[in-house]
């Protein structure tokens, strides 16, 4: 069969990877999988590459509809995951209680790591304007340690190359080495929610609609949950 090309955030990868080598094996179809940040991904698309399914931030597959570059009918939410901050496995546990003692974890920390918001990751660029709203943006960029993506920022703190860290909780699970302390707290708490679409102009569009009932397929979504993703998709 044709092969099927995926452009997806890496907030889900975890879980495209699982559900897309099943759906290889059980369809006998063979997936490209293109993973990047939703702003590298989103630029790709509008420079003129195409797919079969894309899967994004909810808003950047808003924007792409508007553009006419997916199918508006198609959009479908996949899983919501949750902004975590993370330390080495074994390292001093900060408070991160409230939004003041957060700020104060981050002050105290000899190094910050979280997505270069130039890289177009939805949470590094949540996470730059978070820190203008605490007031230590310029405090922070002596410091900060950029990963070019959820699963780098992990890395490096698990690395021992940043001290703390912040990304999304669902590309932290995969890395070893490094404790998630827990989500923003308060009123700094931050979701995120991932939606497929087909490509409007999609060399196999039924490939993608295939894989888009085998992502959102009932019988999976306690793997979204273990995956740090809360299923949005509907039960049936």
């Amino acid at each position: 069969m044709a092969d099927i090309k995926v452009m997806s955030a890496g907030a889900v990868r975890s879980m495209i990877a699982a559900l897309g080598a099943e759906f290889e094996a059980e369809t006998g179809s063979k997936l490209d999988l293109n993973f990047g940040t939703a702003g590298s991904l989103c630029e790709r698309i509008r420079n003129g590459e195409t797919a079969d399914l894309v899967i994004l931030s909810e808003s950047a597959i808003a924007e792409l509809a508007k553009l006419g570059f997916v199918v508006p009918e198609s959009c479908t939410d996949l899983g919501r995951t949750v902004t975590g901050i993370i330390v080495r496995e074994g390292a001093p546990v900060p408070d991160v209680s409230t939004p003041d003692a957060f700020r104060q974890a981050l002050l105290s920390a000899r190094s910050v790591a979280y997505t270069d918001p130039k890289a177009g990751g939805s949470g590094g660029i949540m996470f730059a304007k978070l820190l203008q709203k605490l007031g230590i943006a310029d405090e922070i960029s002596k410091k900060v340690v950029f990963g070019k993506g959820g699963f780098d920022v992990a890395g490096l703190v698990a690395e021992g190359k940043a001290e703390i860290g912040t990304t999304f909780i669902s590309e932290v699970l995969p890395v070893k080495g490094v404790k998630i302390v827990g989500p923003l707290p308060g009123d700094l708490h931050n979701t995120n929610t991932y939606t497929a679409a087909l490509y409007a102009r999609a060399a196999s569009p039924e490939g993608g609609r295939s894989l888009l009932r085998k992502l959102t397929d009932v019988a999976s979504r306690p793997r979204w949950v273990a995956a740090g993703l809360e299923p949005a998709f509907p039960v049936s």
